[in-house]
């Protein structure tokens, strides 16, 4: 269901500022995401278009791997010699891929004449018109990515966990993607986009190199903010998952209306903060640091636990198939669709919490969580995954800076569930099976989970000022051309009842 607020599968969010003439403009990006209905000939033409960017993704590893070889080679033989450059960014991995593509050795042909001769004739890649030459370049350019994060974490220059080499691609009947751009054109009706709504009826999209192919629901929303001038599509995501074709278009819409922002709030107020604990028995427990609680959920979906039955009958009905075999790959595909049930019910329940979140609260504490360490231990891995306490902070994150409020993650080694909220002191034990806590310095007791959120939102009030401006930690693009005919232009009106967005005139 396409829906600038409550989306459903993995999201990018970025939250820019641009000067418009005499005023701040203030752009994000969302996504919206439909579950594709193809046609015969149309479902073909999306698995050529997905296993082009898989070729096109290897070939460029071959030839950034052919290239580091025939330098380390020249360098051994001459250390003056002239080294050739080897294509690591993903413009050179580009002009790299375009040259070979049109060389003799991605194909030609003997042609032989009357007289007996042959002669040979360059093809090049000979499908390459097949499918549109964007999805060649935007699968080099993500080899570029990682080729980067490779060398970044080699370094020392990238946090997190360690990135390993870029790996060749292996043909998966269930999962894979492809990428375009959105190139505008002038015509003699104005300009036009590459990729459009609703001109085979309300409920399709149309694709470069595929047309237009119908989706499951209504892309009124995003049509009615693309007409208004408050949104424009950069590019499009094609992905297969369970058995299915979705399609993502990765908008750059306008601010929310400030109806639906919080008010700012001054840099010097401490007050205001909620924390939010993540738990198993209860999934989400909010308080302020009086110790009122302002919100608990006590019941959760548990997706993957109620589905367990279904998922290992699935699971034998896979092994139990002949490797290589159609009902093999029809018990896979039944697997998969089951799978991606489960996580559409967990991602709802994740979307209505953190909606529910970020419009009553403007100020929210989480906990960095070290969820990799907790996934050690075997009894409780199954319940921390099905939790996804990693997906919920994430959807706060980007939403709550959609509406101009903050979030602030505590010290990972912070005892907020074993410090008394009362008098602050810390208790050296607390199992997990105690669920109420006591205090035996002040003779506190109250419940485990609200313990922790008053806690939480205790710490924040003492560290407000460690909050991160939302570009603090850098823009997060996906490489794409910007190139095509047209201007660019950014949202400039709207009214309340619109969608919720609203922009600002420039002077």
């Amino acid at each position: 269901m396409g829906n600038d607020t409550d989306i459903r599968g993995p999201v990018t969010c970025l939250v820019m500022s641009v000067v418009v003439g005499s005023l701040l403009v203030v752009a994000r990006h969302t996504t919206f995401q439909w579950v594709v209905d193809p046609t015969v000939e149309q479902a073909r033409a999306l698995a050529r278009h997905e296993g082009a960017a898989r070729f096109a993704f290897n070939q460029g590893l071959r030839l950034h791997l052919d290239a580091r070889r025939a330098s380390v080679s020249r360098k051994a033989a001459d250390a003056d010699g002239d080294i050739a450059a080897v294509p690591w960014t993903g413009f050179d991995l580009i002009n790299a891929f375009n040259a070979w593509k049109k060389s003799e050795a991605a194909g030609r042909r003997f042609l032989i004449d009357a007289a007996g001769q042959a002669e040979v004739e360059v093809t090049g890649l000979s499908w390459r018109g097949e499918v549109s030459a964007q999805v060649f370049e935007e699968a080099v350019v993500d080899l570029g990515k990682a080729l980067k994060a490779w060398t970044g974490s080699r370094r020392g220059k990238r946090a997190g966990r360690a990135v390993g080499h870029p790996k060749f691609k292996k043909k998966n009947h269930e999962r894979g993607s492809f990428r375009m751009r959105n190139k505008t054109s002038k015509t003699k009706a104005g300009e036009r986009s590459t990729i459009r709504l609703g001109e085979a009826g309300p409920r399709s999209v149309t694709l470069p190199g595929i047309g237009a192919v119908r989706v499951h629901d209504d892309t009124r929303r995003l049509r009615r903010m693309l007409d208004k001038g408050r949104a424009r599509i950069l590019f499009a995501t094609v992905s297969r998952r369970g058995g299915k074709w979705r399609v993502s278009l990765n908008v750059e819409a306008a601010d929310l209306h400030p109806a639906a922002r919080h008010q700012p709030c001054d840099d010097s107020d401490s007050a205001g903060w909620a924390g939010v604990d993540r738990g198993l028995h209860a999934p989400v427990v909010v308080a302020v640091a009086d110790g009122t609680p302002t919100l608990r959920i006590d019941d959760a979906p548990k997706a993957l636990r109620a589905a367990q039955p279904v998922t290992r009958r699935l699971h034998k009905s896979v092994s139990r198939k002949f490797k290589g075999s159609k009902n093999r790959r029809d018990a896979v595909r039944r697997l998969a669709h089951h799978h991606e049930r489960v996580r559409a019910r967990r991602h709802h329940f994740l979307h209505q919490v953190s909606n529910l979140l970020v419009k009553t609260h403007d100020r929210l504490v989480i906990e960095d969580l070290n969820i990799t360490g907790m996934l050690t231990n075997h009894r409780l891995a199954a319940a921390i995954s099905d939790a996804a306490w990693g997906e919920l902070a994430r959807q706060l994150a980007y939403k709550q800076a959609w509406r101009g409020g903050q979030v602030l993650i505590a010290d990972r080694w912070f005892a907020s569930s074993k410090t008394c909220s009362a008098c602050g002191n810390v208790k050296s034990t607390l199992t997990l099976a105690e669920r109420a806590f006591t205090c035996a310095h002040c003779g506190l007791t109250l419940d485990r989970d609200l313990n922790a959120a008053v806690n939480l939102a205790t710490w924040g009030a003492m560290h407000y000022s460690q909050v991160l401006d939302p570009e603090a930690r850098g823009q997060v693009t996906n490489a794409h051309r910007r190139d095509g005919s047209g201007r660019r232009t950014r949202a400039d009106e709207a009214s309340p009842d619109d969608v919720g967005t609203l922009t600002a005139t420039a002077a």
